[in-house]
């Protein structure tokens, strides 16, 4: 039987990105998004409910968000879910997570020409793991990639 795992969410961060690398050198970071949804409850009032979902993000992208977001910046993640398992004191545990495969800053652009962290926003910026750069410090597409990555925070696009 067949099978599809692909998650897609739109939140903001809980925390900041916690980067780390692995023995290899591989980046990682895990990351907290809240995502809200909106309903009427049993009144008739509207009522915010917050789901919380934890990301790992592997890589260049793990590096991007650990050097562009903060707490709070809005972000898109597509992905899949995995379930974790351990055991702690003879009793087993397990956790649903996100493994974050693409990221995109969804901030707007607010004028001010300070940098993507300081503000938490991008100008939405897609980001699809680059693997080399440029000497201007801009990502490079690897052959074939299907990602347009537009021109690097701070720079202003002539339209």
């Amino acid at each position: 039987m067949a099978s599809f795992n692909r998650v897609i969410l739109m939140g903001n961060l809980t925390r900041d990105p916690e980067m780390r690398y692995l023995p290899s050198g591989l980046a990682v970071s895990d990351i907290g998004l809240a995502v809200n949804d909106r309903k009427r409850n049993a009144s008739g009032d509207w009522v915010d409910e917050v789901t919380f979902v934890d990301i790992t993000l592997w890589g260049r992208q793990a590096e991007i968000a650990s050097e562009y977001l903060s707490k709070g910046s809005p972000l898109l993640v597509e992905g899949r879910l995995k379930l974790d398992t351990w055991e702690t004191d003879g009793q087993k545990r397990s956790k649903l997570k996100v493994v974050g495969e693409r990221i995109q800053m969804t901030g707007t652009r607010s004028g001010g020409g300070g940098s993507a962290n300081d503000s938490g926003d991008s100008g939405g910026y897609s980001r699809s793991a680059p693997q080399n750069s440029s000497p201007r410090g801009r990502p490079q597409a690897p052959p074939n990639d299907e990602y347009d990555y537009g021109p690097p925070p701070g720079e202003d696009v002539p339209f």
